[in-house]
């Protein structure tokens, strides 16, 4: 099963909007069904409830653990917070179980951003950590700089990126 990350609790995120359209596209191009992972769906109290001491405590977050370690891929939409990816999904990767929980699976990113580095940062900080982890990250990393010029009626509509995004779903499902 592919899961799609939205990498953000934001409320009424681009994210959440590109990664409704990432699984419209995968399964409309390829017949490859998706669910979604929103961040806004974690427990509100999971950073004191379901880390550390805590760690399998909270039924609520346990629940999401349990969703992301039966994904076979993961699919994480990135916005660019302060030159990296939220800290929110930093605390859920830390709240999942290590070391098994991402090891031998499969990754791949799209970043956004408002301004011009279209989230390389934020995909370059990830991509160490899932090094870390034993994950495996698809090379062809998706990047829309300046989301703002090219995110209509809620939807990425730039041919180019439409584009990238596609060739980057037909390499992964076959990675």
């Amino acid at each position: 099963m592919i899961t799609i990350i939205v990498g953000t609790n934001r409320p009424d995120a681009i994210s959440r909007k590109l990664a409704e359209q990432y699984a419209e596209m995968l399964q409309q191009k390829f017949g490859q069904p998706a669910q979604l992972l929103d961040l806004q769906e974690l427990p509100v109290d999971f950073i004191s409830t379901a880390l550390y001491e805590h760690t399998g405590k909270n039924e609520a977050f346990n629940a999401v653990s349990n969703f992301i370690s039966h994904s076979e891929k993961l699919i994480f939409v990135l916005p660019e917070y302060n030159g990296s990816f939220p800290g929110v999904l930093k605390a859920f990767i830390d709240g999942l179980a290590y070391p098994n929980t991402f090891r031998n699976k499969k990754a791949a990113m799209v970043a956004i951003s408002n301004g011009t580095q279209g989230g390389l940062l934020a995909m370059s900080h990830l991509t160490d950590i899932f090094n870390y982890l034993g994950m495996h990250v698809l090379a062809n990393k998706v990047r829309i700089p300046q989301i703002q010029n090219h995110f209509q009626d809620g939807r990425v509509v730039t041919p180019f990126y439409l584009e990238l995004m596609e060739a980057q779903a037909g390499q992964f499902l076959s990675f």
